[in-house]
């Protein structure tokens, strides 16, 4: 379960589309703070799935080759199999983008970002934490709901892989929020640059990301439903 996790949380923060977001709100007026607000409604969305399987299985893992065990199993397999598909429909969507002929209202990505930007200007803590809810991987949060299905509340480790996983998941937001904070300015202009690297490559980030954790995913199951 442990491992599982890690890899889970690892994909879930290096997901791009959340990452270019949460640049678009630390940028803003009161960015700090709603910074702050988005990290906290995507804490809260981990936690409550977290709280909700643990209420379900009462903190006890269900026993091997047990209807719940397998159900869960299969849920993993069914994640893993949907990440593959959705990684390949997001290649073959980028190979036909790249060879078709740019709109014209998609040759300036700069006015539509500074349009974005305007936007989070005018928002509040409450619409930047919907924001971070709305912009959850939930496909690799339920991949981790299915995970924690296995965890025993009785021993501490599970606790700390509970802890270590939200950790993980939101350590490049807590990262790029305590940039800020602590270097404003320099914060400011690497972040921009990465927001600008990231809406050139998000598309391969994506297909890499949801590739590698449905692989995982669709491996580590079906050992555990053969094995």
């Amino acid at each position: 379960m442990v491992l599982d996790l890690l890899v889970i949380g690892l994909a879930v923060t290096l997901f791009p589309l959340p990452i270019m977001a949460f640049v678009l709100v630390v940028s803003a007026s009161r960015g700090v703070r709603k910074g702050l607000a988005f990290i906290l409604g995507w804490l809260a969305c981990l936690v409550a799935v977290i709280a909700i399987v643990l209420l379900l299985t009462g903190g006890e893992p269900p026993p091997p080759r047990s209807p719940p065990s397998i159900a869960a199993l299969a849920a993993t397999l069914l994640i893993g199999v949907s990440l593959i598909v959705y990684s390949e429909h997001r290649r073959r969507r980028r190979r036909r983008t790249a060879t078709a002929p740019v709109p014209a209202e998609e040759e300036q990505p700069e006015a539509s970002g500074t349009s974005l930007s305007s936007r989070m200007d005018d928002a509040t803590g409450w619409s930047a934490a919907a924001l971070a809810v709305l912009l959850q991987p939930w496909g690799m949060v339920g991949a981790a709901a299915a995970t924690v299905v296995q965890a025993d509340l009785s021993h501490g480790g599970s606790f700390l892989a509970l802890m270590a996983f939200c950790l993980l998941a939101t350590s490049c937001l807590l990262a790029m929020e305590l940039y800020m904070v602590f270097s404003p300015e320099k914060a400011q202009l690497g972040l921009t640059a990465l927001r600008a690297w990231l809406d050139a490559h998000k598309d391969p980030a994506i297909v890499v990301t949801c590739l590698v954790l449905g692989l995982w995913l669709v491996g580590r199951s079906l050992y555990q439903l053969t094995g």
